[in-house]
Parts: structure tokens; C-alpha cells; sequence
């Protein structure tokens, strides 16, 4: 009898030591799958769309102005077709077309296309894009409607803060007559006769006829005699200073003779306007 029960009892023991042991293995288990059943992953937050800019409109303008327009915009641009990019030719097109609203990706890229400005020869290496590259054209879906936000809870009112001294006015330029639908004269930019007076000075210090050198007169020759055709201030007296630089260019370079017809014939024109 009692080596029969000393053979039961640690079989017995040992039942239910692994009894045990699968019970809290089992219960382990089942803690850890609860756990991760209730973690969730975090939701993954959209990034914010860019703003959207407008193109602005160029056709009929002057490539020279052109340009400045859509640099001050934030666009880039570049020139196809025959006609390539000399300051004084005109643009007849222009992809996307004015009014378009675009998403800002940088300096969204306006493809132009240009018309030959027969009163000005096209001398030197022309400017067919812009100095910095331009981006993608890309546009905004339909926007998608949200769930009206909460109002937030009305904020105290902070106490004013002193105002900033009025930054000073620059000083009128009255124009010497109207030419309907022309570009007005951009008060940030100096006075035709101190570009033609600047333009002077450049010339003393570049006595060479280099494609660049000849880019920037034509570029600046452009601005003036248009500026003083539109009307904008003083642009007489500044054509009488470009005249001298153009028999400068033609003594220093052997160039120029056909932009001092172009300046002189624009002066004729602009003096009979401005009586």
C-alpha cells in the first residue's frame, strides 16, 4: 500500500505543476493579444496644399517688359518659336493664359511665344528664359468641402500697439500725355532719365562690344524708348541723353546706327504729343 502511494503522489504533483503552468501561459497570451488589439495607429496627417497665384497678363507688351512682370509675379518664362527673345519684340501668346490660377510650386513655368519688333534689328544673343528655372504648371482640383470649425472662444483684446511711422511716397511722376490701354509707369523702378543717365556711365566703363554688353544696351535702349512712347515722365529728355549714348556705341563699337534712327524718330513722335 504505501509504495503504490508514494508512486501516486508525485505523479499527481507533477499534473498539476503543468496544470499551472499552461493556465498562466494561456492567461499571458491573452493579455498580450488584448494589448495589441486595442493599440491603434496614429492617423496620418495630410500635408497642406500650396497656395495658388494668377497669371498675369502679358500679351501685347514689350518682352522687356514682360519679363519684368512675371518675375515680379513669381513666374519663370521661356520663348518658343522663330521669333526669339530680344527685348524690344512683343508677345503674342502666352501658355497658361492670363487669369489662370495656378499652384505656386516655385516659379511655375509661362511658355511665350514673340513677335519681331521691325524698327529694331536683332543684334546680339537674345534672352530666351528666365536666370532662375522654372517649375511645373500644375492646377488646383475642385476644392473639397469641409465641416464647418467651432467658433473659438472670444480673446481678450490686446492693447493697440503704436502704429509704424507712414513709409514716404515716391515722388509723382506726372506723365507727359495718355496713350490708352498703355502700362503705366512703375514708381519703383528710377526715372527715364536717370536710367539713360545710368546707361551712360555703364557705356564709359565697358568700352567692348561683347554679347553681353551689347544684351544690356539693346535691353535698356528698349525700356526707354518705350517708357518715353507710353507718355511716362520726362521720357524726352531722357531719349536726347540715350541719342548721345547711341553715337557713342557707334564711334566705340561700329553698332548702333539703326537704334539712333529708332530713338531719334521716337523723340519726334513724343515731343508732338506732349505739346
Amino acid at each position: 500500500m504505501a509504495p503504490r502511494l508514494a508512486a501516486v503522489v508525485p505523479r499527481s504533483l507533477v499534473l498539476a505543476v503543468m496544470l499551472v503552468l499552461l493556465l498562466g501561459t494561456a492567461t499571458f497570451t491573452y493579455a498580450a493579444q488584448q494589448r495589441i488589439a486595442t493599440t491603434k495607429p496614429a492617423a496620418a496627417t495630410k500635408p497642406a496644399a500650396p497656395p495658388l497665384v494668377v497669371v498675369p497678363n502679358v500679351s501685347g507688351q514689350a518682352y522687356v517688359f514682360a519679363k519684368g512682370t512675371l518675375q515680379d509675379a513669381g513666374f519663370a518664362w521661356r520663348v518658343e518659336g522663330s521669333v526669339r527673345g530680344y527685348a524690344a519684340n512683343t508677345v503674342v501668346e502666352q501658355r497658361p493664359a492670363a487669369g489662370a490660377r495656378v499652384l505656386d510650386t516655385g516659379a511655375p513655368l509661362v511658355v511665350l511665344r514673340l513677335s519681331a519688333n521691325k524698327r529694331y534689328a536683332q543684334d546680339g544673343e537674345p534672352e530666351n528664359s528666365s536666370p532662375y528655372p522654372g517649375t511645373e504648371i500644375r492646377y488646383p482640383n475642385a476644392p473639397a468641402k469641409s465641416a464647418p470649425k467651432p467658433k473659438p472662444a472670444p480673446k481678450p483684446e490686446p492693447k493697440p500697439a503704436p502704429k509704424p511711422a507712414p513709409k514716404p511716397k515716391p515722388a509723382a511722376r506726372p506723365p507727359a500725355f495718355h496713350v490708352p490701354g498703355a502700362r503705366k509707369e512703375p514708381l519703383d523702378e528710377i526715372p527715364l532719365p536717370k536710367r539713360a543717365a545710368r546707361l551712360e556711365g555703364w557705356l564709359a566703363r565697358h568700352p567692348h562690344p561683347t554679347n553681353a554688353n551689347v544684351r544690356h544696351w539693346l535691353y535698356q535702349h528698349a525700356w526707354l524708348v518705350q517708357g518715353a512712347e507710353f507718355g511716362w515722365w520726362h521720357g524726352g529728355q531722357a531719349l536726347e541723353i540715350l541719342i548721345g549714348v547711341d553715337r557713342r556705341v557707334e564711334s566705340l563699337w561700329g553698332i548702333g546706327y539703326r537704334s539712333e534712327g529708332v530713338a531719334r524718330a521716337a523723340l519726334k513722335r513724343v515731343r508732338a504729343r506732349a505739346r
